[in-house]
C-alpha cells in the first residue's frame, strides 16, 4: 500500500541579501516504510488489547504539516516480537529498491536494533533512519511523535548510513541496544 503526500511549498527561511545554507533546506523526497511495533497500535476497546488496524503515519504527517514530499509504504504490521529473518529481508529489499535517498522505518522498539543490523552491512548509499515508540501514538503520552519527528529531520540531515533515532538520540546502526530495564536505547 502507497500513499503520496503533495508537496507543499517551503516556507520563506530568510530575507533577501541573507545567507541561508542551502543543504539543510533540502526537499528531497523522503520514503517512510511501515513495519508496525508499538508505534501504530490501536487500542481495541472490545477485546481490551493493542492490536493493528492500519498506520497511523498518514494522520501524524497530516497533523505536523510536513511540507516535504513523503511516499508511504506499508511493508507490514507486526509487533517486531513476531519478526522472523523473511520480515526483515522484506525491509531490506523496500531500502534497496526504494527510489529516495532518505529513509524512515518506523519499527517495534523490541527488535529494532537487529533490523539495523541487518541493513547496516548493506552499505545501501542511503540514509536509512529507524525509530518507534515505547507508548502507541493513540496512548496519552506516548512517544511517537517526538521520535517520529526526531527521525524526520535526522532523515534531512546525516550522511548515508544506518541509524536508530530514540529518545532524542542518535545510535548508529552498530553501536546501540535496547536497555530493557530502563526502556530507552543506549551506546554499546
Amino acid at each position: 500500500m502507497l500513499f503520496h503526500i503533495a508537496k507543499r511549498p517551503a516556507p520563506r527561511l530568510a530575507e533577501s541579501g541573507e545567507a541561508v545554507h542551502t543543504a539543510l533546506m533540502s526537499s528531497k523526497p523522503i520514503r517512510v516504510i511501515v513495519t508496525g511495533g508499538t508505534f501504530d497500535k490501536h487500542y481495541d476497546e472490545i477485546r481490551g488489547e493493542l492490536t493493528f488496524k492500519e498506520s497511523h503515519l498518514p494522520e501524524i504527517l497530516k497533523l505536523t504539516r510536513v511540507t516535504v514530499p513523503v511516499e508511504i509504504e506499508l511493508n507490514q504490521l507486526i509487533d517486531s516480537l513476531q519478526m522472523q529473518d523473511t520480515n526483515r529481508r522484506s525491509v531490506l529489499d523496500a531500502c534497496s529498491s526504494a527510489r529516495e535517498e532518505r529513509i524512515i522505518i518506523t519499527h517495534g522498539t523490541d527488535t529494532m536494533a537487529e533490523t539495523a543490523r541487518l541493513l547496516g552491512p548493506a552499505r545501501l548509499p542511503k540514509t536509512i533512519v529507524l525509530t518507534g515508540a515505547m507508548i502507541p501514538y493513540q496512548v496519552q503520552g506516548s512517544d511517537a511523535l517526538f521520535n517520529f519527528g526526531t527521525a524526520f529531520m535526522a532523515a534531512q540531515l546525516l550522511p548515508p548510513g544506518v541509524y536508530i533515532i530514540m529518545n532524542g538520540q542518535v545510535f548508529t546502526w552498530d553501536r546501540v541496544r535496547k536497555d530493557r530495564e530502563k526502556g530507552v536505547f543506549v551506546e554499546i
